[in-house]
């Protein structure tokens, strides 16, 4: 087993060149069935000033093969952001991925502003 194996995020805000702070971030396990699928709630966090999650979402040797769902609530985040739209553009971003080997380390960053995002599978 990798020795960080297990999911992380971080949220880099880079309208204002920075991590972003307070960031409320849900972890949820897809699950398919005949009837079509689910969700399941695994755990709830908020960043820190460094941008990122106190503790892993998953701890190493917890994490298990399968399609899991961050969901980011940036438009709350971008709530005092003057430049950012009124209705916000963006509420909240979910992003979708497939664990394809538990025993690899899975860190998903969100890169973001008001109006956009991207993400890539870090190290």
């Amino acid at each position: 087993m990798a020795a960080h194996a297990g999911l992380s995020t971080h949220v880099l805000d880079t309208a204002r060149g920075r991590p972003a702070q307070g960031v409320r971030v849900e972890l949820w396990q897809i699950e398919r069935h005949v009837e079509g699928e689910g969700r399941k709630k695994l755990t709830a966090a908020v960043t820190n000033a460094d941008g990122r999650t106190d503790a892993p979402l998953i701890e190493r040797g917890s994490l298990q093969g399968g399609t899991y769902e961050l969901t980011f609530h940036v438009a709350e985040y971008f709530a005092d952001f003057e430049a950012a739209a009124d209705p916000p553009f963006l509420d909240v971003v979910a992003l979708r991925f497939t664990v394809g080997n538990p025993d690899a380390h899975y860190h998903v960053p969100l890169v973001m502003t008001p109006w956009s995002y991207s993400t890539y599978r870090g190290s």
